[in-house]
Parts: structure tokens; sequence; C-alpha cells
């Protein structure tokens, strides 16, 4: 599968679960009353999760890693990932008062960009 095909197929799949991830995100603020910076890292957790299943089917098929090995990896990556969207987060809402699913939009780019470079460089392995 050609590198520009992989990461369409990658950006499509992230789309998805970042859609699930702002509506268990809403839910999670505006159902469950939780605070943004508790709410944010749990939904990211269960929508990273779910993208791992789809992508390691559908985009990174071939790994040299096995499924519970390539899970582990692609969790570490997307701790940092996490990390970086409740940090923007953050600051966003606190410093320019922006809405928090409007944060969580703006933010999602810059993370998905780099959990797709380094899970194809660095846990897939894939060329």
């Amino acid at each position: 599968m050609g590198n520009l095909k992989r990461f369409l197929k990658y950006s499509m799949i992230g789309v998805s679960t970042l859609l699930f991830d702002l509506l268990l995100l809403t839910v999670f603020i505006d159902v469950l009353q939780l605070e943004y910076y508790f709410a944010t890292p749990i939904a990211y957790a269960i929508a990273v999760s779910i993208n791992y299943l789809i992508s390691r089917r559908y985009v990174f098929v071939g790994s040299a890693r096995d499924m519970k090995t390539g899970y582990v990896f692609f969790i570490l990556i997307a701790v940092v990932g996490m990390l970086f969207v409740t940090a923007g987060m953050y600051v966003l809402i606190n410093y320019f008062s922006f809405y928090y699913l409007v944060s969580r939009i703006l933010v999602a780019a810059l993370a998905g960009i780099w959990t797709y470079l380094m899970n194809f460089f660095v846990n897939f392995k894939l060329g």
C-alpha cells in the first residue's frame, strides 16, 4: 500500500474515531458533569483504543509486531498524544476562552499527525 493511501485511510479512521471521541467528551462533560481535564483523557483513551483495532486491520496490515505488543506501543504513543491534547485544551480554554469542543478539534490535527508518524515509523515499521 502506498504511503499516501495509507495516510488517507488512517485519516478517515482518525476522523471517525475523533467524532466518537467528541461524542464521549460531550457526554462526559455535559451529561456526567466531569471537568474537561478528566473527561478529555478518558474519551481519548477509549477512542484511540478503537482506532488501534481498526487501523491495525485496515491501515497497518503486515506489521511485524504481534497485536499485543503493537497495542502496548500504540498506547505509549497515544499517552504522549493525550498529554498534548489535554495541555492544548487547557491553554485554549483557560487562556483564550475557547469552547471545549472547538479546543479539542483544533488540537486533534496536530496530535493525529504526530501519532500517525510515530506509529508508521516506530510502532508498525512499514515502508
